[in-house]
């Protein structure tokens, strides 16, 4: 494991601009950067990076953190993983504590697929390079179809040799574990128990997710055995590094590109997307020839609003670029149709041309969507009426799916006249299509609501069981400077040792969550920030707000009952005499997951005051304001207790002791509302 001096030092390294940049095109606002959120379908730029205080936030989902928690999304690392990641990335050595061999292979086992990806392809290529075979077979082929050296070192092009253990052999001599050559697909096992390559005697195309790392492959075989074969391509399967509908290949040497020139070229293979790297395009990417997904159109939508899909002219070209264009649509994005002349595809044509009149090919026939599938349907459907129908309904579904309202209306103009419609009819079938997208989006909200529920009923049965902590009162008092009462009377008088076995419900069914995250954050803000408070001789003394909070707490048998929040606070006020301590920082920092995420949340929430309040910053605002929470949380306490006896009152067996322990809680409750000021009481 790693120690804390050494997490300190990569989240300190790390520039949260630079690690973002990386996955996500940001734009500068004010002092702070904001872009296109990674983590959800967005349509505007909700994501904001704060380079002051290390961390970003979506304010639409929620999702954020520093740079660790970010890289663990974006790359699907552990905490640990992520942070040898950017310890690489910002040159910091890491010396880990002595673990475990069990949790070793946990922490190692993603990093340990990635590692022999990567020498997979290191080895191909040098076979491709230096391999007899490789020259006379795939260097000839790689040269045939005319890509040059800059090319081939680009995209790290590599070839298999043909046998059945070439690869498992090498890997086995240069010291990786077998069973990684199977998780990541580079070898399989036959009935008999025998460890096979996967790829022989085919050229190689490692796949290269958006920060670099091999997640794949795919091997073609060679032009002189494609006849007959059914697969002319193979690829990695599925894995825990590798999800096909996640990943677009090229994305890692196209990703700049595509920021800079806001645009992305869609094309169908590995050689399409080298080709026209050869020619002077990088901003392209291709599918592989399967319909797009989601992910693959969020991930692109990161870096660019508009997309034009480049596919052969023929009647596959055709049907292959009406797939998956309506969710292109629906996320947002402008989409582009070009058909390429017949006997062209993208690598054929980019061969052809260099990269000025590629681009102008592209400009001049390039076509909106919705007019390219209006006018070749139009063009099958001729006369025929029912075609026709269906034509009309395939439209209007295509353009109810974009979420631009303004654009919207454009193509119903557009294609009322092309389809000799009435434009009413066009925009009730729309609203028609939405309403019932909007109801089938209820149904889904609605299932899932449901199944959280029952997860929270799940979480409160299990919170019922846990005992509430019951710890030793403090010899320090805690004190408000606003509130002169109780400087006068000293603490509220200790709650019964009944009331604390008593578990309040869980903080998902209930108010205290609400207040102890208000507490929490003034804690994580400002936790080694002084508060006025009282010493057991009613001398006036200054201490930590940590302290202050956990102090008071304690001092009435009371402990948050959130079990995140009640962890935080109680592990600080263990650290809060450390030299140099912060708070921000003890907790952003924090090795437990759960805690340092959890704070970047409670550091990027927003506040907004009303027009007519005096503007006063937080801090100024907090002696008085801690106190206040304090004491309304205190009240909840109580009135939560009071609520538990009333019920036993009904219970012959329990009534007398109930009844005993509801006067006193009212008589505490009478003296916390007296010095809140703001509590009515009606008995």
């Amino acid at each position: 494991m790693l120690d804390q001096i050494t997490i300190d030092r990569i989240i300190d390294a790390a520039n949260i601009v630079d690690v973002v940049s990386e996955y996500v095109t940001l734009r500068r606002a004010g002092a702070n950067y904001k872009g296109l959120c990674p983590f959800h379908d967005d349509k505007t730029p909700s994501f904001h990076v704060s380079p002051a205080k290390g961390i970003c936030k979506c304010f639409a989902c929620g999702e954020g953190g520093n740079a660790v928690h970010f890289i663990m999304k974006m790359e699907q690392l552990t905490y640990v993983e992520a942070l040898k990641f950017l310890g690489k990335k910002y040159g910091i050595e890491i010396e880990e504590k002595e673990i475990t061999p069990e949790q070793r292979q946990q922490l190692n086992e993603r990093e340990a697929m990635f590692n022999i990806n990567e020498w997979a392809s290191q080895y191909y290529h040098k076979l491709l390079k230096e391999n007899p075979d490789g020259i006379a077979i795939g260097m000839a082929y790689f040269r045939s179809r005319g890509f040059r050296d800059d090319i081939i070192e680009k995209f790290r092009l590599g070839f298999s040799l043909d046998s059945f253990d070439a690869l498992s052999k090498a890997a086995a001599q240069a010291g990786y574990n077998t069973d990684y050559l199977l998780k990541t697909g580079l070898c399989y096992q036959k009935d008999n128990g025998q460890i096979t390559d996967r790829y022989r005697n085919r050229v190689m195309f490692p796949w290269f997710n958006v920060s670099g790392k091999v997640v794949a492959f795919g091997g073609r075989v060679l032009d002189s055995r494609t006849k007959g074969v059914s697969q002319k391509y193979i690829n990695s399967p599925e894995t825990d590094i590798y999800s096909k509908g996640r990943e677009l290949y090229g994305i890692y040497q196209a990703k700049k590109q595509i920021a800079k020139d806001d645009r992305v070229y869609m094309v169908e293979g590995y050689t399409d997307v080298i080709s026209m790297h050869q020619c002077g395009i990088e901003n392209v990417v291709a599918n592989s020839g399967t319909a797009l997904t989601e992910p693959q159109i969020r991930l692109l939508h990161r870096y660019t609003n508009n997309i034009t899909l480049l596919y052969d002219g023929d009647e596959a070209g055709i049907h292959a670029a009406l797939r998956g264009t309506d969710m292109l649509l629906a996320e947002g994005m402008n989409v582009k149709i070009l058909l390429l002349p017949d006997g062209d595809d993208p690598d054929s044509f980019a061969r052809k041309h260099n990269a000025t009149e590629f681009r102008e090919y592209v400009e001049q026939h390039q076509t909106d969507f919705i007019i390219f599938k209006t006018n070749l349907l139009l063009k099958d459907a001729g006369r025929d009426p029912l075609k026709r129908a269906q034509l009309t309904q395939s439209i209007v579904y295509s353009i109810s799916v974009i979420p631009d309202e303004i654009l919207r209306s454009a193509y119903v103009h557009e294609c009322a006249e092309l389809l000799h419609q009435d434009e009413a009819l066009l925009l009730r079938e729309i609203t028609k299509n939405k309403q019932a997208a909007l109801e089938q989006l209820h149904k889904q909200q609605t299932i899932e609501q449901e199944r959280q529920q029952r997860l929270a009923q799940n979480a409160e049965k299990a919170e019922e069981n846990t005992e509430v902590k019951d710890t030793s009162e403090s010899p320090i008092t805690p004190i408000s400077p606003s509130d002169p009462e109780v400087t006068q009377q000293g603490s509220i008088p200790p709650i019964s040792p009944v009331v604390t076995q008593q578990s309040p419900p869980s903080p998902t069914a209930s108010r205290y969550h609400g207040l102890e995250r208000m507490i929490m954050t003034l804690v994580v803000r400002y936790g080694e920030q002084p508060i006025n408070a009282e010493d057991a001789d009613g001398n006036t003394i200054s201490i930590p707000l940590i302290r202050y909070v956990y102090d008071d707490l304690t001092a009435d048998g009371i402990s948050l009952q959130t079990p995140l929040y009640r962890q935080m606070l109680s592990d600080s006020v263990a650290h809060i005499d450390d030299a140099q301590f912060t708070a921000s920082r003890y907790f952003m920092n924090n090795a437990d997951i759960a805690v340092s995420q959890e704070a970047v949340n409670l550091m990027t929430e927003r506040y907004q005051l009303s027009k007519n309040q005096k503007m006063a910053s937080e801090q100024e605002l907090m002696p008085e304001y801690i106190a206040h929470l304090l004491l309304d949380y205190k009240f909840l306490v109580i009135d939560e207790e009071l609520k538990a006896c009333q019920a036993q009152m009904n219970d012959p067996l329990l009534c007398t002791d109930a009844m005993k322990q509801y006067i006193e809680l009212s008589q505490i409750q009478r003296e916390l509302a007296k010095r809140l000021g703001d509590r009515i009481l009606i008995k």
